[in-house]
């Protein structure tokens, strides 16, 4: 009965990471945002194992949660003033 959550929530959290850790490389300045959304998408997939428990959705969670856990350390460490102008629109 778990393997349905698991198929649910496959795409959404695949997108989370990978457009979530294109969005936090490329737009320093939405770094924040960025990281609210991949913890928001945590919490839906967190409450989807809850309601119905499965191994491989546990296990695509924890690789979220790996995702979601590198990036909030980098943002913390990272010293807000010097954030380095990646791209910056010249006019």
């Amino acid at each position: 009965m778990g393997q349905e959550m698991f198929n649910a929530l496959l795409l959404p959290l695949l997108f989370s990471m990978v457009a979530g850790s294109y969005a936090y490389l490329r737009f320093p300045e939405r770094r924040p945002r960025v990281l609210l959304t991949l913890v928001l998408f945590q919490l839906v997939g967190a409450y989807g194992h809850t309601s119905q428990p499965d191994t491989s959705l546990f296990g695509l969670l924890t690789l979220h949660l790996l995702v979601v856990v590198t990036w909030l350390a980098h943002y913390l460490q990272t010293p807000q003033g010097r954030l380095r102008p990646e791209r910056v629109r010249g006019e």
